[in-house]
């Protein structure tokens, strides 16, 4: 266990997930690969997800967890961080391109 007290990830992970609420992960590998099965760490509760990367998506950016509509939230953390402004696919990257700020 690392000084924050979690478990250490599975080399075996592609992305992680806070919260059981949040409906993107975060990438932690360098990139996936397009069509390739990504198996996703929720911190929350200890569990694992897969979900099917439609495009490569780069480390730190965010993979979708469902189906996306204009208009609808992004949960990450826990948070509501944005809305998306283009739909948005199980799998797909979710960035600036397709999510902007509630602010402006």
């Amino acid at each position: 266990y690392s000084k924050l007290n979690m478990p250490p990830m599975s080399n075996t992970t592609d992305f992680i997930v806070h919260d059981k609420q949040d409906n993107v992960g975060v990438v932690v590998v360098e990139k996936t690969p397009e069509n390739q099965e990504c198996t996703g760490w929720v911190m929350e509760d200890d569990s694992t997800i897969k979900i099917k990367a439609n495009t490569s998506i780069p480390l730190g950016h965010k993979i979708a967890l469902q189906d996306f509509k204009t208009g609808d939230t992004i949960i990450k953390y826990g948070y509501d961080i944005g809305k998306v402004v283009q739909d948005i696919k199980k799998g797909d990257p979710v960035h600036v391109h397709n999510v902007k700020t509630k602010k402006w």
